[in-house]
């Protein structure tokens, strides 16, 4: 046989045996596979607007276990780590020979393990598949798993399921448990005494826990630092200063904000693992802590629910269902922020708007605040007493019951449910009754939550925005109805904005309203700037009376303190819209000057029908030409009613009084308009017309 035919042959015998060799290694990868599911199990997160974690649920088998994103994790960190524990991490295919060399020579020198050569895919692998104990065995086959592994996973999928999983004490796994629970935040910016501890924790977790541990930690922290100037990471200054920085002596507890809106989206979705509200981090922060101390101060069993919502998305930026979550003595659990209570007088403002757009009052209209019968209801005053005349401006500022209740009854309840209900808001009712006068003082079922979405009509123009934070059981981010015209809403907001700030609080520019329900069982405060509605309960969540309990006393500086502990910057409320008619008392029309005829709060008898408009109808689309100079006006026809007359567009005076039944008004634009005619007894009738 010639060499040349033995060098074929060995060459293919050669390549056969490897061929068979790799079919087998091949084959026997894919019998025995690496334990290496597609998502590790890890705790699901609750996070804000932003990404912040605001909530984290400890796993299954109790670990605190977050998922790792290199793109949020100190690249200096993982600098550190590969340098200190895989140098060669991205040049290797899972083992590093040269390391191996280096553990076995010391093996031999010190006739035990010093150091194990393990890559952080070997290292990867024990984390996936424990190990009893250190072994030459187990090395084997962590050798033949980190193989595996690199076949499977890149490099930046390895390094992140290890910063995912690494120990680090306890119930800590993962870098970013690590850092929430010694430093306080994410390890998305670390110093570096801090880079340097979480890169020597995992070597031993338990001895070098820095809470119980601080020894420890603090040599394994220099160790550390040192090698980082051996390798040429860190300058020496840079090092020592670093070694002077003490490692944390506690651990904290990871963040638990917004618990139960978290709940809600875990209820929810169960399935996620990661959940985002329209909350801001530093927005909830300050409101629990408001919470907190208020409630400490009212005393015992007594909670404090906010919901902070920006009115012109309806996204919620904070929101406090208690006082603590957690205290037990406060019923911590229930969600105050959804129960329904009596809203006390936290409703009035939209009766007065209602008698704004329907052109039956102005700011400075007069009306009475004397006892009066309602058919039977006699509504009183919180204080018992009674201011007589008064002005509707200081009729809504302090709140006065009788003359509430009077222009609800003009106005009628049914109306008033009906624009809730168009502002997405159903009030709760006894069963088997309809909208009474009632529902003025607080006799309606509403909660924060509702009470909120329906003041985002007047920080809003009139439009209520549906209120949404992300849990999924909101309403879609266009949802809105229209609860008031605008300038019916700016004639309230502005009166609300001259009531004074509670004692003690400082001024900050928002229209603001209070509420005390019947017994003393809950206390409301509300108010808005140009853009962020604050809503504020608080009471008893077993509707226990509390004596002293007030929305002005108990409620009202929490709404202040709310709002500056919020960090949102004030924004001014909004400018009076085109057609506004706000007169002083000496320029109002005769109709405007007093509310109602008589003077014990009842309408006297009349015997004409009340006035009815005729032309145009509700709802018409009326072609004048508006747009163009040549613009016809509209001829204006009523029926019934008592003269004189007063017509009103838009809630400002058209003329003088009239005793015919026949008036003509020229429309300034296009667009949707309100008629309103007032007669001599003050009854009045509206349409809502579209000008072409």
């Amino acid at each position: 046989m010639t060499r040349l035919r033995k060098l074929v042959i060995g060459a293919a015998a050669l390549f056969g045996a490897t061929s068979a060799t790799a079919l087998g290694l091949l084959q026997l990868d894919r019998a025995f596979p690496p334990p290496l599911p597609e998502k590790l199990v890890v705790s699901t997160e609750v996070v804000d607007r932003d990404g912040a974690l605001l909530r984290a649920f400890a796993t299954p088998d109790g670990r605190w276990r977050l998922a790792a994103n290199l793109d949020q994790v100190d690249p200096q960190f993982v600098e550190m780590l590969i340098a200190y524990e895989d140098k060669r991490f991205h040049e290797h295919s899972g083992v590093d020979p040269l390391a191996l060399l280096r553990a076995a020579g010391q093996f031999a020198g010190n006739g035990r393990i010093v150091s194990g050569g393990s890559t952080l895919s070997m290292q990867l692998a024990r984390l996936i598949e424990p190990r009893a104990g250190r072994s030459i065995a187990s090395k084997l086959r962590q050798i033949a798993r980190a193989v595996q592994i690199e076949r499977r996973l890149t490099k930046r999928e390895i390094l992140e399921r290890y910063l995912t999983l690494a120990p680090y004490g306890g119930n800590l796994e993962g870098v970013r448990a690590a850092s929430l629970a010694y430093f306080g935040k994410e390890p998305k910016r670390l110093t570096v005494s801090e880079a340097a501890l979480l890169v020597a924790l995992p070597q031993l977790p338990e001895k070098r826990r820095p809470d119980r541990h601080p020894k420890a930690a603090h040599a394994a922290r220099d160790r550390v630092l040192s090698r980082m100037v051996a390798a040429g990471l860190l300058g020496d200054r840079e090092a020592a200063r670093a070694a002077l920085e003490e490692p944390p002596r506690r651990r904290l507890a990871l963040p638990a904000l917004a618990a139960h809106a978290a709940d809600a989206a875990l209820r929810a979705a169960p399935e996620k693992t990661r959940h985002q509200l329209t909350v801001k981090k530093s927005v909830q922060q300050g409101l629990e802590a408001v919470a907190r101390d208020a409630a400490a101060k009212l005393g015992p069993r007594i909670s404090v629910a906010m919901v902070l919502a920006d009115a012109r998305t309806g996204e919620i930026l904070g929101e406090v269902g208690s006082a603590d979550y957690f205290d037990a003595s406060r019923s911590g659990w229930i969600d105050m922020t959804n129960t329904r209570r009596s809203p006390g007088s936290t409703l009035k403002p939209f009766i007065y708007g209602l008698a704004f757009e329907q052109g039956l009052v102005a700011q400075e209209t007069l009306i009475e605040d004397r006892p009066a019968d309602f058919a039977g209801y006699r509504p009183k005053n919180f204080d018992m007493s009674y201011q007589g005349d008064v002005s509707v401006r200081q009729a809504l500022q302090l709140s006065l019951n009788v003359p509430a209740v009077r222009l609800l009854d003009a106005v009628g309840p049914a109306r008033l449910v009906a624009r809730f209900r168009r502002a997405g808001v159903t009030p709760e009712l006894p069963p088997g009754e309809t909208p009474g006068l009632a529902i003025g003082l607080g006799g309606v079922g509403v909660s924060l939550r509702d009470l909120v979405q329906l003041y985002t009509g007047l920080a809003n123009g009139g439009r209520a925005k549906h209120l949404r934070n992300g849990t999924g059981a909101g309403e879609p981010p266009s949802a809105e109805g229209v609860i008031l015209e605008a300038q019916a809403a700016w004639q309230v907001t502005d009166i609300l904005a001259g009531v004074r700030p509670p004692e003690g609080a400082a001024p900050r520019g928002i229209a603001y309203k209070t509420g005390t329900s019947y017994g003393y069982r809950d206390a409301w405060s509300i108010g808005h700037d140009g853009r962020h509605i604050l809503g504020v309960w608080v009471g008893r969540p077993d509707s226990g009376s509390v004596p002293g309990l007030s929305g002005y006393v108990s409620a009202a500086p929490v709404l202040f303190e709310g709002f500056a502990k919020s960090g949102l910057a004030a924004v001014p409320l909004p400018r009076a819209p085109a057609g506004v008619f706000h007169a002083k008392r000496e320029d109002l029309p005769v109709t405007l000057e007093r509310f109602g005829p008589g003077g014990d709060g009842a309408v006297a008898a009349i015997s004409e029908p009340a006035p009815q408009i005729v032309f145009p109808p509700d709802g018409a689309r009326v072609e004048l030409g508006a747009a163009t100079a040549e613009a016809t006006p509209l001829v204006l026809k009523l029926q019934g009613g008592r003269a004189p007359f007063r017509w009103l567009a838009n809630g400002k005076p058209l003329t003088e009084t009239v005793r015919r039944r026949t008036a003509t008004w020229q429309p300034d634009g296009t667009g949707y308009s309100t008629l309103t005619v007032i007669d001599a007894a003050g009854r009045a009738a509206s349409v809502r017309v579209f000008v072409e």
